[in-house]
């Protein structure tokens, strides 16, 4: 189903859904019901964390990191900048690479695939100021207002591939796996969790072919959630907390590393880990179903299944504040 979803994107097709008809009754009931519970709460705008990390390495010549996506990507449900995605990114990239970081972040809570082209507008509005690397997180709200998935990863290998183009390494954390969603219940649970994941891979195919690498989100926060649902959710029972960014970031922050070159890499894949050269498709659809799987194109048709180490990080001092803010280039969002 992922390559449908990717071919018909790479092709202009717009006609494969993800769901069948006879469901769709019983989806907006449900959808209603847990509306009624997700986002009883109210999420604070997202904090500007735009700025400068890592300091004490001095101030020239940063690494330019920019997060582009929706509320995920953005932070929201967190109230400090150090909170959010963008700052633990910065401050992990900055620690590693023993360099500043230069943090800027373009995501609109809200936003959906069809909005990255605008983001990519911004990333790329300076040319001195090019980003050297950027984060892609997007697809939640791609599902949760049923653009057609053929859409939704036609617009994201734009993206990608329009980075790409301007010189910037480029990780995407696809889809997470609304399935884990507290207040979802069955069968809705399980339909959600199906069609995440299936733009997850999808998502991933379309990066992938673009030059780009991706992380999978997914039930990575699942087990913590089911354990542990009011410290992992923020208090509109929708976005993660603190704690729950802090777990997502250090799923992507080996792979923001080995973009740049700043992680170690070895000739040899790892057995025991399931690491493996893989047809793109299949490593797509295991990344997919295991949280945290990081999927590298190698020679067409060939992608690289890799499963890095995390890496504890470090806490994030607050940005120079003579940097813009990113809540001041996005606007306030309410999603």
């Amino acid at each position: 189903m992922a390559r449908r979803i990717a071919a018909g994107a790479a092709y202009g097709g717009g006609g494969i859904g993800l769901l069948g008809a006879a469901a769709v009754t019983l989806l907006l009931a449900e959808v209603q019901l847990a509306k009624r519970s997700v986002g009883g709460g109210t999420a604070p705008f997202p904090p500007g964390a735009d700025g400068i990390y890592g300091t004490a390495f001095g101030l020239s010549g940063p690494l330019r990191l920019a997060l582009l996506g929706d509320s995920t990507a953005a932070g929201q449900g967190v109230r400090r900048a150090g909170q959010t995605p963008g700052a633990l990114l910065a401050s992990g990239l900055a620690a590693v690479a023993e360099r500043p970081v230069e943090l800027m972040n373009v995501a609109q809570p809200g936003a959906r695939s069809d909005d990255l082209e605008r983001q990519v507008g911004l990333a790329l509005r300076d040319p001195a100021r090019a980003p050297d690397v950027c984060v892609i997180m997007i697809g939640a709200n791609d599902v949760t207002h049923r653009m057609p998935p053929t859409q939704s990863v036609r617009y994201l290998s734009a993206a990608v591939r329009r980075l790409r183009t301007a010189g910037a390494e480029v990780v995407v954390g696809t889809c997470p796996d609304l399935g884990t969603i507290e207040p979802v219940y069955q069968p809705l649970r399980w339909l959600a969790r199906r069609v995440s994941r299936q733009l997850a891979a999808a998502q991933t195919i379309g990066a992938v072919e673009q030059g780009g690498r991706t992380v999978s989100l997914g039930d990575l926060l699942g087990p913590e959630f089911a354990a542990n649902p009011r410290e992992l959710f923020g208090p509109d029972n929708y976005h993660p907390s603190a704690e729950g960014y802090a777990t997502a970031a250090m799923a992507v922050l080996p792979t923001l590393c080995a973009a740049l070159g700043l992680w170690p890499e070895t000739d040899r894949l790892d057995a025991d880990r399931r690491e493996g050269m893989l047809p793109v498709a299949k490593a797509a659809a295991e990344a997919a179903s295991e949280a945290g799987t990081e999927v590298t194109g190698a020679r067409a048709p060939w992608a690289l299944l890799k499963h890095r180490r995390r890496r504890r990080l470090p806490v994030p001092t607050e940005p120079a504040p003579s940097e813009p803010r990113a809540a001041e280039a996005r606007g306030r969002g309410t999603e």
